[in-house]
C-alpha cells in the first residue's frame, strides 16, 4: 500500500496512526510488553485512565490485532490481554519515540515557558 497523498480525509493510515498514536495505546502496548495482564492490573499501571477509556482502547487495539484477549475460565470468569506478533513490532519505534521524548523533553518544557510567557510561538530559537 502507498501513502496517501497529503493525508487524504480517506486514508486508511490516518485512521490506524490515531488509533495507535492515541493518548493510552502506546502506554498500553508497553505495559503488556512485561507480559499477559488482567484489566486492573493494566488500570493499575496507567494512573489517570478511566475504566470505559481503558475498555475502549483495549478494543480498539484487538480489533487492529495488536493485542489479543483470552477469556480464562476461572470463576468469576477472568480476561486476560496480551500484545501480539504485531504488536510487538511497534515496540522498537515506541522506544525509538520515548527515547526522543526522553532527550528533548527539555528543550520542549523551555519551549512552552516561553510561549506561555508571552514570547509567542514565532520568537523561538530554532
Amino acid at each position: 500500500m502507498s501513502p496517501c497523498p497529503q493525508f487524504a480525509a480517506d486514508c486508511p493510515s490516518r485512521v490506524l496512526f490515531d488509533q495507535i498514536a492515541d493518548k493510552w495505546s502506546m502506554m498500553v502496548l508497553a505495559v503488556l510488553d512485561d507480559g499477559p495482564q488482567r484489566f486492573n492490573a493494566i488500570k493499575r499501571r496507567l494512573e489517570g485512565v478511566t475504566q470505559k477509556a481503558l475498555t475502549q482502547c483495549l478494543r480498539k487495539l484487538e480489533r487492529n490485532g495488536l493485542i489479543a484477549r483470552r477469556v480464562i475460565p476461572t470463576s468469576p470468569v477472568g480476561v486476560e490481554y496480551a500484545i501480539t506478533p504485531l504488536g510487538r513490532s511497534l515496540q522498537v519505534p515506541f522506544r525509538a519515540l520515548y527515547a526522543w521524548t526522553a532527550e528533548n523533553l527539555p528543550k520542549v518544557e523551555r519551549a512552552r515557558n516561553a510561549f506561555d510567557g508571552g514570547t509567542g510561538a514565532g520568537t523561538l530559537a530554532l
